[in-house]
């Protein structure tokens, strides 16, 4: 069975889309699966979160025509490996708009069996809807989501939507959406429970029946270099991303 490319994708800054990448690989790497996650964002949460650091090659290169296998890297638990991101990428978004094809460049470079060898390959995107993220979701079999339980979170969510339907017309069309994961849920607010009746009222079984919630201990891991699962897995935000992990298996 071939990898499953899951893109976690929203325009929104600051909704888990990085929190949600980086644990959810963590998860399925423990739970025996080969986990491969593709930093796409010239922030580099993603490679800073798992304790690392592009010193060498980087997904800049993936994108140039670097074999995939040259740019991989040990994360910091078993079956998890890592494509680095650093702050050059951002160049690569100017150059890719401008170059013919340049939204397919990271499908080529994970397609011709290169991923084969993953059960399962994140890629953890930039926060806007530019070259990066389109390039992104052309290379996909599914996208997540992640929504932060706040009002403003909701707004834009169904352009985003049209937009990837866009991508999968065309450039991708066994590209689908795996679902929208309600993330930083304050159970003590009437605001997450209105925001969640929202969602689940508007997109039905498209969103998660796991959601994740706000966690001191979820956003003190990163700082450490390590997923949740691994700084504090009885945390409740490493229990939540080990339940979404699940029901992703269900859904991919």
């Amino acid at each position: 069975m071939s990898a499953r490319v899951v893109a976690v994708a929203n325009q929104k800054g600051g909704v888990g889309k990085t929190t949600t990448a980086v644990n959810l690989a963590a998860c399925l790497a423990e739970a025996g699966e080969r986990c491969l996650l593709v930093d796409l964002d010239p922030q580099a949460n993603a490679t800073s979160g798992l304790g690392r650091r592009a010193n060498g090659h980087s997904t800049v290169d993936l994108l140039d025509g670097i074999p995939l296998r040259d740019l991989v890297t040990p994360g910091p638990v078993a079956n998890l490996e890592l494509v680095p991101a650093k702050a050059e990428l951002a160049a690569a978004t100017v150059q890719l708009s401008a170059l013919e094809g340049g939204e397919r460049y990271l499908a080529d470079a994970l397609g011709d069996g290169a991923v084969d060898a993953y059960g399962f390959v994140f890629l953890d995107c930039p926060p806007s809807f530019g070259p990066l993220t389109v390039n992104a979701l052309a290379a996909a079999d599914r996208v997540i989501v992640p929504v932060q339980a706040e009002y403003y979170a909701l707004e834009g969510l169904s352009q985003l939507l049209g937009s990837i339907d866009l991508v999968k017309r065309r450039l991708n069309p066994r590209l689908g959406v795996a679902g929208i994961l309600l993330t930083m849920v304050d159970a003590r607010t009437r605001l997450a429970d209105e925001v969640e009746r929202e969602l689940r009222t508007h997109f039905g079984d498209l969103v998660f029946t796991q959601t994740v919630p706000r966690s001191v201990r979820l956003a003190e891991a990163p700082s450490h270099g390590l997923p949740a699962i691994a700084y504090d897995r009885r945390s409740a935000g490493a229990e939540a991303y080990w339940k979404v992990a699940m029901e992703l298996v269900e859904r991919t």
